[in-house]
């Protein structure tokens, strides 16, 4: 009985001297934890794909690649364009804007200054006082005319006066149909056809004008009509 007694107190010893057991659940817990963290962590971590990745910025070498050559460009020489700015004849000459306005107001106060002259001669033969009946008859004079060659003949600007060219088309029946477009906005156009480098090419003009006041007018009417149209002075 003596022994029996020695061991179960033994142990009691044994027993209250070791781990306890709520610090073992603490362990266990802490453990837990850290192992929730670190798996957290990778999850919000993106993976890196392992293997060689391709690089945005990298161009392309000239050659790099076997049986890849650069392509070349089969680009045909193109053809001369001719627009109805440049299809004129060596005689004829584009009048600017400014020049055309400049010669229509000069015309214009040259007319004006006219009709102020006629206007004083008629004033004047009206204020001539009348001659009575009994004075002695005028005395007349038989003037011989100047022969035509002795007269200088004055400017005409006749067929090389002022043209407007509308348009200019390798294609006849295009210049057909801009002749007819102009005709329905009241305007007389005529075709002509020209050589420029080889190319025939057909001309839409109005013309001929016998002043700039004239050109100007129907300048003016196709620019209202939404037509452009360019001036020219033809010569002789």
């Amino acid at each position: 009985m003596a022994t029996r007694k020695g061991k179960g107190r033994q142990a009691v010893r044994n027993s209250s001297g070791g781990f306890p057991a709520w610090a073992g659940i603490l362990v266990g817990i802490l453990i837990g934890g850290l192992v929730v963290v670190v798996l957290m962590r990778h999850s919000l971590v993106p993976m890196t794909p392992k293997g060689p990745q391709p690089n945005p910025q990298a161009t392309a070498q000239p050659g790099s690649d076997e049986g890849l050559t650069p392509a070349t460009s089969n680009t045909a020489p193109k053809k001369p364009q001719y627009d109805f700015y440049s299809v004129l004849s060596e005689k004829e000459v584009r009048i600017p804007d400014s020049e055309i306005s400049a010669q229509a107001k000069a015309e214009q106060q040259a007319q004006q200054k006219q009709q102020q002259q006629q206007q004083q001669q008629a004033q004047a033969a009206a204020a001539t006082p009348k001659l009575p009946p009994n004075a002695p008859p005028a005395v007349t004079q038989n003037i011989t005319a100047a022969p035509a060659s002795a007269v200088a003949p004055p400017p005409s600007n006749g067929p090389s006066g002022y043209l407007l060219q509308v348009g200019a088309f390798p294609n006849a029946s295009e210049a057909e149909t801009l002749k007819a477009k102009l005709a329905l906005q009241g305007f007389v156009a005529n075709v002509q056809s020209v050589n420029v480098g080889g190319q025939t090419y057909h001309r839409v003009r109005l013309g001929p004008f016998h002043s700039a006041t004239d050109l100007e007018s129907a300048k003016q009417r196709l620019s209202a009509a939404g037509i452009s149209a360019i001036a020219l002075k033809a010569g002789g």
